[in-house]
């Protein structure tokens, strides 16, 4: 059994994988704890509770943030800084393998993964409380990119340059519109989003030039509300010289990690 676990901004999905690659049962949510021991308390109390450690094989744990050797040196909307969390629950299962990365990282690899032919290169964005990116190539975490954080890219908007999770992530939009995104139908406002979330997209594509974008997360669930838009002010504003990579909606938009860190778990024990 492999056992996923999907640490978010706002809350934390744990799921459990059988051989064949299939969730077993119905994945349990909470709400993420802002302190990272009562997040140690309460993800260990539910693991302890409810897995058997000899049917555990391996733990992945995905972490908003930049994670170096199972440290999540900073994660932005938790504020946790260095905290060791490959430390914080080492022995668990009786030591069973534990790995820790990047939230963005694994949900990419694993919508790279699902995609018929898998492109060579890949942007995974998800548009959540924050914004994070995965680089994938050729079917892995890009290990030189593995520590991008597109979130925090400094772009142009309404005049003053700023992170583009401060104006295009979920957080932002509800905190613009005071609506979710799933409770938005207005046309006009959906232009008015697709064009924040244009911004950081023609700062990176140049840069990245992958032949894929998948866009995931909260925000990307509703992704046919605006891919027209996106697309339309993509091609007008990118030079000419600069194609535009296609755009597609991750099939698992608030998944997507959990199936990362499956994927990542297998090849971690084949290595």
């Amino acid at each position: 059994m492999i056992i996923a676990i999907d640490t978010g901004g706002t809350k934390t999905l744990v799921a459990s994988y059988n051989e064949a690659g299939e969730i077993i049962g119905t994945p349990y949510k909470f709400p993420t704890p802002p302190v990272e021991t009562d997040y140690v308390k309460a993800l260990t109390d539910y693991l302890e509770a409810t897995f058997d450690a000899k049917d555990v094989d391996a733990v992945v744990i995905a972490i908003p943030g930049i994670i170096k050797d199972g440290v999540a040196v900073w994660c932005n909307n938790l504020k946790w800084k260095n905290f060791d969390v490959a430390g914080a629950f080492k022995g668990l299962f009786n030591g069973a393998p534990l790995y820790v990365d990047n939230d963005a990282n694994l949900a990419g690899l694993a919508e790279t993964r699902q995609l018929d032919p898998m492109p060579i290169s890949s942007l995974y964005v998800t548009v959540s409380t924050g914004i994070g990116s995965g680089i994938i190539t050729n079917g892995v975490i890009d290990p030189g990119l593995r520590y991008s954080e597109a979130g925090r890219s400094l772009v142009e908007f309404d005049g003053e340059v700023r992170e583009w999770e401060s104006f295009a992530s979920g957080k932002a939009i509800y905190n613009t519109y005071g609506k979710f995104a799933r409770d938005i139908h207005d046309p006009e406002t959906w232009r008015a989003i697709a064009d924040r979330i244009s911004r950081g997209f023609l700062a990176i594509i140049p840069v990245l030039q992958p032949d894929v974008i998948i866009i995931g997360g909260s925000i990307g669930t509703y992704f046919e509300r605006y891919d027209s838009d996106l697309t339309a002010i993509l091609k007008d504003k990118l030079p000419d010289h600069i194609g535009l990579p296609r755009l597609v909606q991750a099939q698992h938009p608030e998944e997507a990690v959990i199936y990362g860190c499956y994927y990542y778990a297998l090849d971690a024990l084949a290595a």
